[in-house]
């Protein structure tokens, strides 16, 4: 080999400080089973550690799924496969447990994960799917004893910027769960009007100030594309220097930067719900979930935002009213204190079960 063909060697990007503030420079944090220490350190301090995910509220759902050895299973949001592992454990190797995932990027890192752990196919699988076909999955293999939606983002995919999840970090405006199918959020921002824009901001996160950033987007757009997430970040920013502030429910006037940061947050929510018709499979899986379940079997479905959380209340109400389902939550179930403050990423979150006549 010749001197020009030498291959260049590349110097590890430097892990800067106890927390690093970029996603490359967090090479410890991305590997968990090198560094246990420091993801340990990371989890002390109530942080996720990037490109890791911690699973929501396991003890609650075992508790409802009542997994028992032999039974068959579906994770439908396999992501990063802490409740997968979880209810493998439960079937002690006797059963068989299905995890579905749209993303083929994370699924695949999952899937290797799961295989270190002695899970062979005979007893886990992973599809590429999207969970609203889980009629199709369950005519294949059978109905299903219990049955899991975790309807949340995975850590990993809103901590990488390539994804382009979230206005924290810039990156490509995608937002796509599977970046291989459909249109991007940046494409997606061109092809809609003003109206329609206020329609998918209010429906889909409650934003308040809907009609203001829709505006803002459409005046820039007319001049140069969004193509970015600290782009439309710096939209948003714009749009919402000068609106006059809505007081909270206690009549206190809330600081501006405040304002912007929520109202990013349901931005870039409702862009990623649009984007991948997230209500749309949601109402479908709803739709097909009794059919693919065994007489009794179990289902539990965790939500994040209150438009889902109708959803599915709605749909576990108007079966458990015809009788297919025998019974189902009468109340919400909600994270621990200790675990919201252990995960900041679990405040939001919303359990509700349902069980097959």
């Amino acid at each position: 080999m010749t001197e020009q063909e030498q291959p260049v060697h590349k110097r590890r990007i430097h892990y800067s400080g106890k927390y690093p503030r970029h996603f490359a420079e967090k090479y410890k944090e991305l590997h968990p089973e090198k560094y246990k220490d420091e993801i340990a350190h990371v989890r002390a301090k109530g942080n996720t550690p990037a490109g890791t995910h911690i699973p929501i509220m396991v003890k609650e759902i075992l508790g409802i799924l009542a997994i028992k050895p032999g039974e068959q299973g579906f994770d439908a949001t396999l992501g990063y496969g802490g409740h997968t592992m979880a209810m493998l454990k439960e079937l002690q190797g006797r059963g068989h447990l299905y995890g579905g995932d749209v993303d083929p990027i994370e699924s695949k890192k999952t899937e290797a994960r799961i295989r270190q752990q002695g899970y062979g196919p005979d007893i886990w699988e992973r599809r590429q799917m999207n969970f609203c076909e889980i009629d199709k999955l369950a005519a294949e293999v059978g109905p299903f004893d219990f049955v899991l939606a975790d309807l949340g983002v995975s850590s990993m995919q809103i901590d990488n910027p390539e994804r382009g999840f979230t206005y924290k970090s810039d990156g490509p405006l995608d937002l796509r769960l599977n970046p291989e199918a459909g249109i991007s959020a940046a494409d997606r921002l061109q092809q809609m009007s003003c109206d329609e824009l206020v329609g998918m901001m209010q429906e889909n996160a409650d934003e308040p100030y809907a009609e203001e950033i829709a505006r803002q987007i459409v005046r820039t757009e007319r001049h140069t594309a969004i193509r970015t997430t600290r782009a439309l970040y710096e939209v948003i920013e714009k749009a919402l220097q000068r609106v006059r502030l809505q007081r909270d429910e206690k009549g206190n006037l809330p600081e501006r930067r405040d304002i912007i940061r929520k109202s990013s947050a349901r931005v870039f929510q409702a862009l990623r719900i649009d984007v991948n018709h997230e209500y749309e499979v949601l109402y479908e899986f709803m739709e097909k979930l009794p059919e693919a379940l065994a007489p009794g079997g179990r289902a539990a479905i965790l939500t994040f935002h209150s438009g889902e959380d109708r959803i599915v209340k709605k749909a576990f109400k108007a079966f458990h009213q015809q009788g297919i389902y025998k019974e189902i939550a009468r109340d919400v179930i909600r994270p621990s204190r200790e675990e919201c403050y252990e995960n900041s990423r679990a405040h939001s979150t919303k359990l509700r079960w349902a069980v097959k006549a």
